[in-house]
């Protein structure tokens, strides 16, 4: 059998322990995944004690009293704390979501918290999301028109406007792209979920007149179908979107442009 190590500065080692002040009698214990790349050192999982009394609801609550309180040198991403910016995107016990939106108590036990899986770290909670940005910028996200404009605003009827529900919700926070083996794999050519539900929401868009070239874009061996219907995304998609669907229905209508070839 084949055995497979990691490089002895990539093996995550025990960090420190940091406890709840004396007293305190509502404790949950939050390990939090830590890396420096200035110290030379491992990676380390620190362990915190937070007093439950004096702390807010959700885990982000519970990253930022570490922050404010116990240990200022913790780096992570956050802004808005309502599920709208995606800044706080990282991994909970396990699964891809916002720290902002997820209470403590939908948690038992311990609450281990790591950056999102298969990207660069920057440092400690902070992944490089510079690669996933780029994609983003490659489907040209913005209406693009043929037509002359309109005095006024393009109008959409209510049915033509219900087709973008689902898609415009997406915030960029990249969940379902990082749970996404393909992804995993193969980020270099493949756009993975976040960025195709994104080009599908131009191309499910009846004010944009650029479908043909849009399709040609994504009609690409890697671009596209490196998809192969796992459904994480779909599964942790913190918005409770579904980048499987929208993935689908780009297929879709690739197989009706050729078919009208």
């Amino acid at each position: 059998m084949v055995e497979f190590t990691l490089p002895k500065n990539s093996v995550v080692k025990k960090g420190k322990i940091y406890k709840a002040a004396q007293g305190a009698t509502n404790i949950r214990l939050v390990e939090v995944y830590r890396w420096d790349p200035d110290s030379g050192e491992n990676p380390r999982i620190d362990s915190y004690e937070i007093d439950m009394d004096k702390c807010g609801p959700m885990v982000l609550d519970a990253i930022l009293k570490i922050k404010n309180e116990i240990d200022s040198s913790l780096t992570f991403r956050r802004s808005c704390r309502e599920g709208v910016c995606g800044s706080c995107a990282m991994n909970i016990n396990g699964k891809n979501t916002l720290a902002c939106t997820k209470a403590i108590s939908d948690y038992s036990g311990t609450i281990k918290i790591f950056p999102l899986p298969h990207m660069s770290v920057v440092k400690d909670l902070v992944a490089d999301m510079s690669h996933f940005f780029e994609q983003y910028a490659s489907i040209k996200p913005w209406l693009t028109t043929e037509s002359e404009a309109p005095d006024a605003e393009r109008l959409q009827s209510k049915e033509e406007r219900a087709k973008l529900d689902g898609l415009y919700e997406c915030v960029l926070c990249a969940c379902c792209s990082t749970s996404c083996p393909s992804y995993w794999w193969n980020s270099d050519k493949y756009l993975g979920p976040a960025i195709l539900l994104q080009a599908y929401r131009w191309l499910a868009d009846s004010r944009d007149e650029n479908d043909k070239e849009r399709l040609d874009e994504l009609d690409e061996s890697f671009k596209l179908y490196r998809c192969h219907t796992i459904m994480n995304c779909t599964d942790t998609c913190p918005k409770g979107l579904n980048p499987a669907k929208a993935i689908a229905e780009i297929k879709k209508l690739l197989v009706e442009r050729d078919h009208h070839l």
